[in-house]
């Protein structure tokens, strides 16, 4: 278990809230629409990544790998972003936020699992009650932008109606439909205009249009050699 500090925006106020993190939780293939979530499929099967097992699919990883730091460090040039909103547990009450499910796209090709250990995953320092924004979330926007030889290029964009309702993606991943304290989750992303791709900086952000706000982070992506 670790803390991480955010800030919670209720429109009218802002205040700091130190959240105690002790599992995170990656779900997979959340798409409602099945073309789109089929899309999504074929993109990584034709760089040799398996299909699911099933979906949605929940992959654990260390919540230590959450960070909301404005650069990370992976092993080679083979990881790449994506964009997703992220629920977070505490007292009973979920927050929304937005994250970068960074993955290693190498090694997501023999084993998806270990692939979500591998980099660290950065998520913006401000949340949502979830009560503020489930009224309207089927509009709410995701969008990243990647940074690629210095050509700065919309990367992914979509609205939250593509993606299976909160309720359900609790109901199936949690026992007793219940999200615990301490969880965050990530809850799945777009396909990637253009295909997968590394880049040098990944922002990305989770648009209100309703309420007139956006939640937004940006990282730079530094490359460790790899020898032998």
């Amino acid at each position: 278990m670790f803390d991480l500090t955010f800030t919670v925006d209720a429109q009218d106020t802002t205040t700091p809230l130190t959240l105690a993190i002790d599992q995170m939780v990656i779900a997979g293939w959340t798409g409602r629409d099945p073309v789109a979530r089929d899309k999504h499929i074929a993109e990584l099967q034709e760089m040799g990544i398996a299909p699911p097992a099933s979906t949605p699919i929940y992959y654990r990883a260390s919540a230590r790998r959450l960070t909301q730091e404005d650069s990370i460090e992976c092993t080679g040039d083979d990881s790449s972003g994506e964009v997703e909103f992220v629920l977070i547990g505490w007292q009973g009450r979920i927050f929304v936020g937005c994250g970068s499910d960074h993955t290693d796209r190498k090694v997501e090709a023999y084993n998806v699992t270990v692939s979500k250990q591998m980099c660290d995953k950065p998520i913006a320092s401000t949340l949502w009650e979830l009560e503020d924004v489930i009224g309207h979330w089927d509009k709410m926007i995701l969008r990243s932008y990647a940074t690629i030889k210095g050509e700065r290029v919309l990367y992914q964009e979509g609205t939250l109606d593509a993606m299976l309702p909160v309720s359900d993606l609790i109901a199936r991943g949690f026992e007793g439909g219940k999200f615990p304290d301490g969880c965050a989750m990530f809850g799945g992303t777009f396909a990637a205009k253009g295909g997968i791709r590394p880049a040098e900086r990944f922002d990305f952000e989770l648009e209100d249009p309703v309420l007139k706000r956006t939640i937004r982070h940006g990282y730079d992506v530094a490359t460790l050699p790899v020898r032998g």
